[in-house]
């Protein structure tokens, strides 16, 4: 059986644009990455770039869940002596605003130098507007799941929570049609009459050792009675 390997000049490359309005850093950048990576097609091959491209428009108004914004911090080393820096994540933001999603994807790919190519396809732009329209790219929508105060990660669609409550009504209704079948009520005269025919014969059972004691005494009886009779006869 031979797999299907692909080669670097056989796919055609698609676009994709993600508003990042009030969506979570983590959650946009999970669904950016397969992206890139061309995890999301059924030609995906290791050792060749088979991503696509994907604009992302709105960077600013990413958001991070919790009290991210004062507790995460990002380090950056310059390779010289003392050239370590930490950064919180806020002053990142307001510093370089795309930075932000640029490390989560870039946490997220391959480590080495097809991971570096990849990363190439990804176009991150401050507000809503992008240059690419001339490569006509397929809207996409950013997967939202920003926690609740009740805890909730996702609010329910309310067209599928009605299509879920109509099956579960009609699958009540099947049920409740089964129990009221003639068969079910055949079935339950059924066992109703077991239930009186073994109720009817516990009774004869608990006569029986009595009428076998009474004969087990009858019968010295009738022996003497022979006796008796034998003894008249001979005399």
């Amino acid at each position: 059986m031979n797999c299907y390997q692909a080669k670097a000049g056989e796919l055609t490359r698609q676009w994709y644009v993600i508003d990042a309005s009030e969506v979570v850093v983590g959650r946009l950048a999970a669904q950016i990455a397969p992206i890139l990576m061309g995890k999301h097609r059924p030609t995906y091959t290791p050792h060749v770039d088979t991503g696509d491209f994907v604009i992302v428009t709105n960077v600013d108004k990413v958001v991070f869940t919790g009290n991210k914004w004062r507790q995460k911090s990002y380090q950056r080393y310059s390779g010289y002596p003392s050239g370590q820096r930490e950064e919180v994540a806020w002053k990142l933001f307001q510093r370089r605003p795309e930075r932000i999603l640029e490390l989560a994807v870039t946490r997220m790919m391959p480590k080495n130098k097809i991971g570096r190519h990849m990363l190439l396809k990804l176009k991150m732009y401050v507000g809503p507007n992008h240059p690419h329209q001339a490569q006509t790219p397929i809207p996409l929508e950013a997967v939202n799941g920003r926690p609740a105060v009740a805890g909730a990660l996702w609010a329910p669609d309310p067209q599928k929570l009605e299509e879920s409550g109509e099956r579960l009504n009609r699958r009540t209704a099947r049920i409740k049609q089964t129990d009221d079948s003639p068969a079910s009520a055949v079935t339950a005269h059924a066992q109703s009459a077991v239930a009186e025919q073994s109720s009817s014969a516990e009774p004869a059972h608990d006569h029986a050792p009595a009428a076998h004691a009474e004969a087990h005494h009858s019968q010295p009886e009738s022996g003497a009675a022979q006796t008796d009779s034998a003894e008249a006869d001979n005399a």
